[in-house]
């Protein structure tokens, strides 16, 4: 997400979605030179004895998630009909597809992920900048294979990222979210929990460590261990690999939540004049004091959510300690596999702190004005300023489209790139390098942080967050009066918005999935030139961005 927020095309290739729709071993014949090959299914001679093994099948509970009744996958090979799991676990391999001695499924395994690197491969020549090869890749011979792929690609080069996890505590979260993965959609999350384990253990059976192999080949590697507790890089040489590691020095997944809003209505937004830097209307002034109250009650709000996700968690811990699930890897196993966890070790710790960083200009710092200095630490950063318009700064678009009508057309054209005219004029483009160093430090931060800042940086921003393409950016709907609550997560960020409610003084929670939209003018090329034009600006449709199929509804 930073790097294709950076504009370089970036891909992720998964491994372990290609390898649920390959199926299962049973599907594979292995040939003499260690080619896995799909068997051909043929269908029964007798339709009749089909629908009575079909029938056979119905009764029968599913092999893999015992459930009784399901629809199953019937599958037939050389004339005979045989029951397989239910079309829901079909596409799942338990934790014996993943044991270093079943040879069966360790080729299919590298074969599948070697096909995944060549459609990775693929998307770089045609034009791909950065492409991710998303598998666990923890051998030396899985290493050696990828390496020996790029001899004959003299254009790409590797990066290696292993992220190494000692902490009990984390690796006992991290179960509890795998044990809702793909790959245990409608199991018994006891049964989820002990394949997984049981999979944890044949991977470290297999697994060695990135080291001399690699330096060998003058690999460049990053091991990230414990979440970044430690850092160790090796013969990193290019500004992208550079970026990546900057990169992930700085995350972290400390519960916290950074709240993105806009200052509260300004005089020259009553007017309709871009940038400036007046103070707030009177109706900027109710929308502050309320914003205040809000986030005093927000954040009472979200540790009392945190202490029932640590609720569920312990849950979760006990409910496999009863059932004889809570063995651990070797590697942070106690001497006693029996040995009772400490559950208060596995409790996610909300910070006390709160910062509330604002612009230099005085309608965002007029809008932190009712928050106590005792409970939270305020910043004027420089770099959350608005875009600067240049010759326009103060200026309403109809006389923009009047006095430059040239200029009006060009931004309309391309608004990521266009850059307003006059000393010191930016583009959104500008803007993006201009907060880089924020959004790592947001990344960094493990406590809440209350942006009040201005439109071009909240799209900016939110754009990074909710994984919004830049071409999108510019034309994101964002009006007063929103606030937008952005929650890290280990696979991705839970999106919740706020809409102030002036008639009850308070904000009113929306469906977020609704509240991030793209504006499509559809006023022609033809037509700007024509201040007269303007009169149709706001007959725009208003469609769903890209981020509705990224954004978490509300529980």
């Amino acid at each position: 997400r930073y790097l294709s927020w950076l504009g370089f095309q970036t891909k992720i290739f998964n491994v372990g979605d290609r390898r649920r729709l390959a199926g299962s071993t049973d599907d594979y014949e292995v040939s003499a030179t260690g080619t896995a090959t799909r068997l051909e299914r043929t269908k029964s001679n007798s339709a009749k004895a089909e629908m009575h093994n079909q029938q056979q099948q119905q009764q029968q509970p599913c092999a893999d998630c015992n459930k009784p009744g399901t629809q199953h996958t019937s599958t037939a090979r050389q004339g005979d009909m045989q029951a397989a799991s239910c079309t829901q676990c079909d596409t799942r391999h338990s934790s014996t597809f993943f044991d270093p001695d079943n040879k069966k499924a360790k080729q299919l395994r590298e074969q599948v992920a070697m096909e995944v690197f060549e459609d990775l491969l693929r998307w770089l020549q045609a034009g791909g900048q950065i492409a991710i090869h998303d598998a666990t890749n923890s051998t030396i011979e899985r290493r050696s294979a990828l390496i020996n792929r790029l001899r004959s690609e003299t254009d790409v080069n590797l990066l290696f990222v292993e992220s190494i996890c000692t902490d009990k505590n984390i690796i006992n979260r991290n179960i509890r979210l795998k044990t809702q993965s793909p790959d245990y959609v409608g199991i018994d999350p006891d049964i989820a929990e002990a394949d997984f384990r049981a999979r944890l253990r044949n991977y470290e059976r297999a697994y060695r460590p990135i080291g001399t192999a690699e330096e060998k080949h003058d690999v460049q590697y990053c091991k990230i261990i414990d979440v970044g507790k430690k850092v160790i890089a090796y013969n990193i040489q290019g500004f992208l690999e550079s970026q990546v590691v900057f990169y992930l020095m700085n995350m972290n997944l400390d519960p916290r939540v950074i709240y993105i809003t806009r200052h509260g209505e300004s005089e020259d937004n009553s007017a309709g004049r871009i940038g400036g830097d007046t103070s707030l209307s009177p109706n900027g002034e109710r929308y502050a004091k309320a914003l205040a109250k809000f986030i005093d009650r927000r954040r009472l709000e979200f540790t009392a959510e945190v202490d029932e996700q640590n609720h569920k968690l312990e849950m979760f811990m006990a409910s496999g300690t009863s059932s004889g699930n809570n063995s651990e890897p070797e590697s942070v196993s106690s001497n006693s596999s029996n040995q009772s966890i400490d559950y208060s070790s596995l409790r996610l710790k909300v910070k006390p702190d709160f910062e509330i960083w604002t612009s230099m200009l005085k309608r965002t710092m007029e809008t932190v004005e009712h928050f106590d200095p005792q409970r939270y630490r305020i910043k004027n950063i420089r770099s959350l300023n608005e875009i600067y318009a240049g010759r326009c700064e103060g200026m309403t678009y109809e006389e923009i489209a009047t006095q430059f009508p040239e200029e009006f057309e060009a931004r309309q054209l391309d608004k990521f790139y266009y850059r307003y005219p006059g000393i010191g004029g930016e583009s959104y483009a500008d803007v993006v390098l201009r907060l880089q160093q924020v959004i790592v430090e947001l990344e960094r931060i493990r406590h809440s942080v209350l942006l009040v800042t201005h439109r071009a940086m909240a799209r900016t921003l939110l754009s990074y967050f909710m994984d919004i393409p830049t071409t999108h950016m510019p034309d994101m709907e964002l009006p007063l009066g929103y606030v937008y609550s952005c929650e890290p997560r280990p696979f991705g960020n839970f999106l919740r918005v706020w809409r102030y409610n002036p008639e009850t003084d308070d904000f009113d929670e929306i469906d977020s999935s609704t509240a991030l939209k793209i504006r499509y003018p559809k006023i022609m090329i033809s037509d700007r030139k024509s201040p007269a034009s303007l009169a149709h600006h706001d007959q725009h449709n208003l469609l769903p961005s890209p981020a509705e199929t990224a954004c978490s509804t509300n529980n």
